[in-house]
């Protein structure tokens, strides 16, 4: 995990290609950031359940597809929303 001024990046492939789940590991890092903070998440795969999960915590995301393994998802945390 790196972190560049207000953005913090974790990537899970390695984790998901070890048959590792990485929720708990994103959730532990999601809960770190402030209102206007980025979270950048890199997977195997487009995470559409976690969009969900994170949007009812108050972020919007931006998905990229790199390349055919690799996808790359911006999530902001936009509002205060109770935990």
């Amino acid at each position: 995990m790196s972190e560049h001024g207000s953005v913090v990046e974790l990537d899970v492939r390695e984790d998901l290609a070890m048959k590792k789940e990485p929720f708990d590991k994103i959730m532990g890092t999601v809960k770190t950031l402030k209102d206007g903070e980025a979270f950048v998440l890199h997977a195997p795969f487009n995470p559409v359940p976690l969009h969900a999960v994170l949007k009812r915590k108050g972020f919007e995301n931006k998905v990229e597809k790199i390349e055919k393994k690799h996808w790359k998802v911006t999530y902001t945390k936009t509002k205060g929303v109770a935990e």
